[in-house]
């Protein structure tokens, strides 16, 4: 305990960033509502969602480019609500870059430092070597590929060193290979400065490869907030369950504790929802989906006919119809060492298991 400390001070270290209370209202539309969320330091958050969710929209309000309608954002503490952009400490990257054309990649770097000119040439030097381009200082924006632009242009934004670094879909002018390259390269030069990050991006890959944790949007509300792992495995509302991943959908009734009525079948679920007689939807990853060589029998298991094998690169993906279960229709994704072991034929009926812990349910939204 610090015993020096003033009395009624609150010894937990303040947040880098919190958002409290958050509205941005256009006219008669709602762009966000009621956000409250916080970034520790040295985190990378990412807000995650489709297009037209509020997830850009809370972005500029943190950066000072757009002002709420309602509620405070406070950096390390200090209520920034009111403030410019300029007065608070961040750098920023757009999803175009924003380079200027006119300028070198130096001179592109260096916009925003003060001081001497040897002491801009030596941080110029420095983050063109944390960003592996040596050498092209004297090269212009047009000269370069995307991926070097994306580069400049994250240089740029950690210039000055500030407190929180802000990235606006850095990455969806990018090609795919490219892409996956940069976002490694981001995410370890993130954890090696240490520096608060928030970011939005569409690309559910690109949230779960990157974010300590993951905010989902929908309809300018956050949905979730969890780690990577807990928002594919443990999706807490309907629509963040189908917007990350893929999943198997099928209707069910709760009939009893731990059990469910698919038509006239009874499955086990460890998730039920608790009231009998409650309609909803069943979810199932398709990674969950077991399939067997031989029939084993057991809880959850039936005999379905598989229907097509596609190979998806280092999976394959096999659509299944399940005759007991009403022609229910299945996507199971298993590994090239299971399709062989299984010897999968279209139209051969295969043994099949729905693991009773993986199934989740989510009441039906009445009409």
């Amino acid at each position: 305990m610090n015993w020096n400390a003033p009395a009624g001070r609150d010894l937990v270290a303040e947040p880098a960033l919190r958002v409290q209370g958050l509205h941005k209202r256009f006219g008669d539309f709602m762009a966000i509502e009621g956000i409250d969320l916080s970034v520790e330091k040295g985190e990378l958050l990412c807000l995650l969602g489709p297009s037209g969710c509020g997830k850009t929209t809370l972005l500029r309000i943190v950066a000072g480019l757009e002002s709420p309608s309602a509620g405070c954002v406070l950096l390390s503490g200090r209520d920034v609500t009111q403030l410019p952009a300029a007065k608070r400490d961040y750098g920023i990257v757009f999803q175009s870059y924003a380079l200027f054309p006119n300028l070198t990649v130096s001179d592109n770097i260096a916009y925003g430092l003060k001081g001497r000119h040897g002491g801009k040439v030596r941080r110029v030097g420095e983050l063109l070597d944390l960003i592996g381009l040596q050498g092209i200082g004297h090269k212009y924006p047009a000269q370069l590929s995307g991926g070097q632009q994306q580069r400049v242009a994250l240089a740029r934004a950690l210039a000055t060193n500030p407190g929180l670094l802000l990235l606006d879909e850095p990455l969806s002018a990018l090609d795919a290979r490219v892409r996956e390259h940069l976002r490694r390269e981001i995410k370890a030069l993130q954890g090696r400065l240490g520096i608060t990050t928030l970011m939005v991006t569409h690309d559910q890959e690109e949230a779960l490869t990157m974010a300590d944790r993951v905010v989902v949007m929908n309809q300018g509300r956050i949905e979730q907030i969890d780690t990577p792992a807990e928002i594919y495995r443990t999706p807490r509302t309907a629509f963040v369950a189908d917007f990350v991943g893929r999943a198997n959908w099928f209707d069910a009734t709760v009939c009893g504790v731990g059990q469910i009525a698919l038509r006239d079948v009874i499955l086990a679920m460890t998730h039920a929802l608790p009231t009998t007689g409650q309609r909803g939807r069943v979810f199932l990853r398709p990674e969950d989906v077991r399939l067997h060589p031989t029939w084993c029998g057991g809880v959850n298991s039936a005999l379905a006919r598989p229907e097509k094998i596609e190979q998806m690169g280092g999976f394959c993906r096999v659509s299944l119809i399940v005759p007991v279960w009403g022609h229910l229709s299945l996507q199971a994704d298993i590994s090239h060492d299971e399709l062989a072991v299984l010897r999968l034929v279209p139209g051969r009926l295969v043994p099949i298991t729905l693991p009773a812990d993986k199934l989740r349910m989510f009441a039906s939204v009445a009409a």
